[in-house]
């Protein structure tokens, strides 16, 4: 044997080795779902701990939903959008899904009007929070309760 062959043998070893951990996959433990301190810790990440006003937010979603897989929600907010005054960005928060920031919109005063749709997944009953920023800086909120009665993310074991 050449101290060729038993460096070889040496390296081959070793990405062996790099290879089977590259394929052993990382697994982080998360939360099954989000907490009121969490969901507390995301708004505040948007509005930077500033007060948030209850009002000229609508947030339109079904308050009984049948399948949480796909529940559709419409956040308007009653603001003009002119290049003085409009809504800058539009926030959706869930109370207990893993991740508590579902949606992140940003208008300008191109926009037309300040209105977005989407459908989101829901883990459980929960409270959904929608938060406006407005280009004054200031932010304005509305929060509605919604009942799941199939819950996302769940499958039956037979």
């Amino acid at each position: 044997m050449h101290q060729n062959d038993s460096t070889r043998r040496q390296f081959l070893g070793l990405a062996g080795g790099a290879a089977v951990l590259g394929a052993v996959p990382i697994v982080t433990m998360r939360p099954a779902e989000a907490t009121p301190a969490e969901l507390a810790s995301a708004i505040r990440s948007v509005t930077g701990g500033a007060a948030v006003k209850t009002g000229k937010v609508k947030l339109d979603v079904p308050p009984l939903v049948e399948n949480g897989n796909t529940v559709p929600l419409l956040v308007s907010v009653a603001n003009p959008m002119a290049p003085e005054d409009h809504v800058r960005s539009i926030h959706v928060f869930n109370e207990k899904n893993p991740q508590p920031n579902i949606a992140n919109f940003y208008l300008g005063p191109h926009s037309g009007r300040a209105q977005v749709s989407t459908r989101i997944r829901l883990a459980d009953s929960q409270k959904i929070v929608a938060i406006a920023r407005l280009s004054d800086g200031s932010f304005w909120s509305v929060s509605v309760e919604v009942i799941v009665t199939l819950a996302a993310c769940t499958e039956e074991v037979i």
